[in-house]
């Protein structure tokens, strides 16, 4: 019978769940109201003139905004709560995972760090589509939170010619919640990157 952690092996490396393709273009509108919530003055995103003195075509995406052209909305959180009620799982790599971390008590989910790398710049009008990979998934470790393992997803995004724009690598911890007072860590218990 095969350990938990030699079940979470067979992860590793496969799409995580299918691509992303985002609801709407990238727009001048979003990106407007994306950087007045963040206070982002940088005028190359909500002004021509200022993005042609930089020898651009026109105004260009922040580069941190990538995700949120690919993020799902409340239909698909209703759908996958509609499924948990129902004691159903996705039929993709990812959820089949967090599935199986259930069942085995590592229920709660803390995100721990993002790295991001930018290889082309995001116009209005582009169309972007994320692929995810489960990159990584750590041995358990004891942490201050409890006893648990790193996930890595790997996001890989794309433009509407194929071209890639961003890599993205998102890491979480699932873990089992310290349930007694008489548990102790050390220092080496703390954060330990996956």
């Amino acid at each position: 019978m095969q350990t938990l952690e030699q079940q979470l092996e067979r992860f590793v490396g496969q799409e995580a769940e299918p691509p992303r393709v985002a609801r709407y273009a990238v727009n001048e509108a979003m990106i407007r109201n994306w950087v007045e919530a963040h206070d982002d003055v940088n005028p190359v995103y909500v002004d021509g003139e200022a993005a042609r003195a930089t020898g651009r075509e026109d105004v260009i995406c922040p580069p941190a905004m990538i995700s949120t052209w690919v993020m799902s909305g409340y239909r698909r959180w209703r759908e996958v709560h509609r499924l948990r009620a129902e004691k159903a799982v996705e039929d993709c790599a990812y959820s089949r995972l967090l599935a199986l971390l259930d069942e085995e008590g590592f229920t709660s989910v803390v995100a721990t760090d993002v790295e991001q790398d930018y290889h082309r710049e995001l116009v209005p009008g582009d169309h972007v589509t994320a692929r995810f990979t489960l990159e990584s998934i750590s041995p358990f470790k004891r942490t201050a939170l409890g006893e648990g393992c790193f996930l890595t997803l790997h996001k890989s995004y794309e433009n509407q010619h194929g071209d890639l724009v961003a890599e993205e690598r998102f890491r979480l911890l699932r873990f089992r919640p310290r349930t007694g007072e008489n548990e102790q860590t050390t220092d080496t218990d703390t954060k330990e990157d996956a």
